[in-house]
């Protein structure tokens, strides 16, 4: 747990650097870009596309007869708007979290190597495998976010289960870009066993934060017609936090990497200095001559 928070703690410092804080200029742009150009294009023809759908489904009558019920019929306008950016929040923040992945966290790891200088790197991931890495998990949380996004309309629901999928999706694609230029394969793997549960946690802390902008969004049916408008200045915020999840995930990462190889080399057998008569036994002698 200290080391949880020592890291949070270097990584809040991290933070404020100028060099920090130009790094989430790039996948800003590229976010923006693309998700305001897909909804600035689209959005007459989704938010149509939405509501035939609505209007149609047996999942969601019950919810315009509720609101039928409490003559609320003028808040059927707000499903279909509601239901749009709970299915676009999840691609946007997942493609945002590649983008960083991509263009941001190597950079995150560069400025940390100068705390961890005596660090050997031995370059187990590449920039290979951290896309198939963040597109595989990338599938696999998308597809939890669907089985579950009934569930997400319930108070209790929706308030754990989108920071559980952040924080695991977070952890596998943060510990592999951290750990991947200075640690093994193997020493990366280890490292994700035996601190699954900080990781995990770090995730969901980090999830928990990324869902600030999203209550912002659901607070208010303007703010929900705004979407294409609120999503250009919530976009950077979702940037920040994912760059000072790097940091964190970062410092944690390395250190505990540092602390593994220290207990290797403690328990490792000394080596023979160079130049040392090794004393063999006559049946060892043997065994080497007839091999």
């Amino acid at each position: 747990m200290n080391d949880i928070f020592r890291s949070f703690g270097r990584a809040l410092v991290s933070q404020l650097h100028p060099r920090m804080l130009m790094l989430t200029i790039l996948p800003f742009l590229l976010a923006t870009a693309l998700w305001g150009g897909l909804l600035w294009w689209g959005w007459d023809p989704i938010m149509g596309a939405m509501r035939s759908f609505l209007e149609t489904s047996v999942l969601t009558s019950w919810i315009y007869s509720t609101l039928d019920w409490f003559g609320l019929q003028s808040m059927r306008a707000v499903v279909a708007p509601l239901f749009v950016v709970a299915l676009a929040v999840p691609l946007v923040i997942a493609s945002m979290l590649l983008f960083i992945s991509l263009f941001s966290v190597p950079a995150v790891v560069r400025h940390l190597e100068r705390s961890y200088p005596d660090l050997d790197k031995k370059r187990g991931g590449s920039v290979v495998g951290s896309v198939f890495q963040s597109l595989g998990s990338t599938v696999v949380f998308l597809v939890l976010v669907v089985v579950t996004l009934p569930l997400w309309l319930m108070p209790l629901f929706f308030a754990l289960i989108p920071p559980v999928l952040w924080g695991w999706l977070t952890y596998r694609v943060m510990t592999y870009d951290a750990l991947a230029d200075h640690a093994s394969a193997e020493e990366r793997k280890t490292l994700m066993q035996r601190h699954r549960v900080p990781l995990l946690t770090m995730g969901v802390v980090v999830g928990l934060l990324g869902s600030a902008p999203t209550l912002l969004w659901v607070s208010s049916a303007a703010v929900i017609f705004l979407f294409p408008f609120v999503l250009a200045g919530t976009l950077w915020l979702y940037v920040l936090i994912f760059i000072f999840s790097a940091l964190w995930f970062g410092h944690f990462c390395l250190r505990a990497l540092a602390q593994l190889r220290a207990e290797r080399a403690s328990t490792a057998p000394p080596s023979a200095p160079a130049g040392a008569v090794i004393d063999l036994a006559p049946s060892d002698v043997r065994r080497i001559e007839h091999s």
